[in-house]
């Protein structure tokens, strides 16, 4: 049996996310980017679990903290985040996910689990190598992309097994 994406196996969550954010506050610095207070925030919240999260409940974790209660706290926040690689929008889910690969050059295969909302990153190097090669065929130039996949986690196949 493969080994299971980190989010689906059990783990050291805060190893796990304590090295997300350090390598992302290490490709802050090498980028020249500005991780302001909210944006780290922005990124902590979104590294508490495995979880995708709409971006109105990241605002609602924002204003708990402090940060304000108006939707474009949350919005610019996620953008920035997005537009530099370490959080991925999952659209089937209209939420946005931590990178696991922050600072990586990578087309992510995204495992959204139906049954208790878990969703795993994985590299998706070989679907993108194909996506790529057929959009090629065509003289399509990919600019960005990820894929996304509906199922069941490891765990939850065994409750219903």
């Amino acid at each position: 049996m493969p080994a299971s994406p980190v989010a689906f196996a059990k783990h050291d969550h805060s190893a796990c996310s304590g090295d997300i954010l350090k390598q992302a506050d290490a490709l802050a610095r090498t980028e020249g980017l500005r991780l302001t207070p909210v944006r780290r925030r922005t990124l902590e919240i979104l590294l508490e679990s495995h979880q995708a999260l709409g971006a109105y409940e990241v605002l609602e974790r924002l204003a708990e903290d402090g940060f304000g209660h108006q939707p474009p706290v949350a919005y610019r926040a996620l953008e920035f985040l997005v537009e530099h690689g370490l959080v991925h929008r999952i659209r089937r889910l209209n939420a946005f996910a931590a990178c696991m690969h922050p600072g990586s050059p990578h087309r992510p295969v995204f495992f959204i689990c139906t049954g208790c909302d878990t969703v795993a990153e994985a590299p998706g190097t070989g679907v993108g190598e194909a996506i790529t090669r057929a959009a090629t065929t065509v003289g399509f130039s990919v600019e960005r992309m990820n894929v996304e996949a509906v199922g069941l986690c490891p765990a939850c196949q065994e409750c219903t097994a």
